[in-house]
């Protein structure tokens, strides 16, 4: 199992007024899944994100990802656990504008302490696997909106994550752009690879093998996909 939770709830204190993001969370993902978490803005899906990704810890519950209880972990160990198990893809690309592609999709290595040779190495492979092996050299300002969410897809696979988070990926890219990139998430899956993609577009979510809807901090429905 890759993601195990267990009544997780997130309450936010205004210092006014409890705000309660997520109210008992049951949820579990096996490895090799492809799931979409949907819901309309204030649902909490951007919440449930954060603790996936292991970006903030609970109020309440258990949270098991790969065999590592992540609830009450200080930032260091949480940095350490985000770094060796999730690969984050983000509508907004998160590029550093002044580094090439190659280098953008350096950096998860070079936070693992990775060796300069290997990690140019690795990252260069990846975009290899992406089809921009002739953009490596370029900045962001140079490419597309597609190809910079490769280039963020490239990034979040180098360190050979156990699972791709990804949120709203094709949200700031036009209509082909954006079959390019679903059509990357489609080989991933093929290949083995665990994704865990949070949307409001349903269309979008229809591509995933699952969808979990939440709506008010619960979830309301989790189905499987038509075969």
């Amino acid at each position: 199992m890759m993601i195990q939770m267990r009544g997780i709830q997130k309450v936010y204190d205004t210092g006014h007024v409890e705000v309660r993001a997520l109210k008992g969370i049951d949820l579990d993902v096996d490895r090799s899944e492809y799931v979409a978490v949907v819901g309309p803005s204030g649902s909490g899906k951007s919440t449930l994100m954060n603790l996936l990704g292991c970006l903030d810890t609970p109020t309440a519950g258990e949270y098991v990802l790969s065999g590592e209880k992540v609830a009450g972990l200080d930032r260091n160990r949480l940095a350490e656990i985000r770094n060796r198990h999730v690969g984050f893809v983000f509508q907004s690309f998160n590029l550093l504008p002044y580094a090439t592609a190659l280098e953008n999709v350096e950096l998860p290595l070079l936070f693992g302490g990775v060796a300069a040779r290997e990690r140019r190495a690795r990252a260069a492979e990846m975009l290899e696997k992406v089809d921009l092996a002739d953009r490596m050299h370029h900045k962001p300002t140079e490419l597309s909106g597609g190809q910079m969410q490769r280039v963020a897809i490239a990034r979040a696979l180098v360190n050979r994550p156990t699972m791709v988070l990804a949120d709203e990926p094709t949200g700031n890219l036009d209509s082909a752009s954006g079959r390019g990139v679903v059509g990357l998430f489609d080989e991933l899956h093929d290949s083995g690879q665990t994704i865990v993609m949070i949307t409001h577009d349903m269309g979008l979510a229809g591509l995933a093998n699952r969808v979990v809807q939440i709506r008010d901090g619960e979830i309301v429905e989790d189905l499987e996909a038509a075969a």
